[in-house]
């Protein structure tokens, strides 16, 4: 079984990644504690890359890594790759964006999620992009979830993605659908 250090220092992060990935024939770890990469890209895709391929040459061992955020049409993509720091708390983002979007009606907005895998010597193997397109609410629902879920709305399904079950958001969601889009591949990167 091949090793693959998740560019992370959150266990719920791993057990959620080793949800996605289970059955292949990887063992996710995570990184050295030590070990801190900025994330100083422009996209997600190039924050990914970055954190996934530094982790790789680190460790010299295989290594995943996500960049994820929600970008609000009206807000020209804000918060974008600033998600996470767009406050101090998820209170704080959630109504700091409420409070930017104010009364607007054009409340579209997506979730992305990039997933990047570096080989050991740092080049980058694979890529998926996962994107759950949505709305933002006025106001929070549901209790789940964490980060921008009580406010943003998948109209499908007709709830937060704080009010779906675990299950129904990992399907669902921009990570969930950015992992559907990278299993496959990663079954034949191991399988080499």
């Amino acid at each position: 079984m091949t090793v693959l250090v998740v560019a992370t220092g959150n266990p719920g992060k791993l057990k959620e990644m080793q949800a996605y990935l289970a059955g292949l024939e990887w063992e996710l770890v995570l990184k050295p504690e030590t070990l801190e990469v900025e994330e100083t890209g422009a996209t997600f895709a190039e924050n990914a890359c970055l954190k996934a391929s530094q982790i790789a040459l680190a460790t010299g061992e295989w290594a995943i890594a996500d960049d994820s955020g929600l970008e609000v049409e009206a807000l020209d993509g804000a918060p974008g790759v600033y998600s996470a720091r767009y406050g101090k708390t998820d209170t704080d983002r959630i109504e700091r964006l409420l409070n930017e979007l104010g009364n607007e009606l054009n409340r579209d907005a997506q979730f992305v999620c990039v997933i990047a895998i570096a080989r050991p010597d740092g080049t980058i193997a694979l890529q998926a992009e996962g994107v759950c397109p949505g709305r933002i609410l006025h106001s929070p629902r549901g209790s789940g979830g964490f980060g921008y879920d009580p406010i943003f709305y998948v109209p499908e399904q007709r709830l937060t993605f704080a009010e779906m079950s675990s299950d129904q958001k990992r399907l669902l969601s921009h990570r969930g659908k950015a992992f559907q889009a990278l299993a496959p591949q990663l079954q034949q990167v191991s399988s080499q």
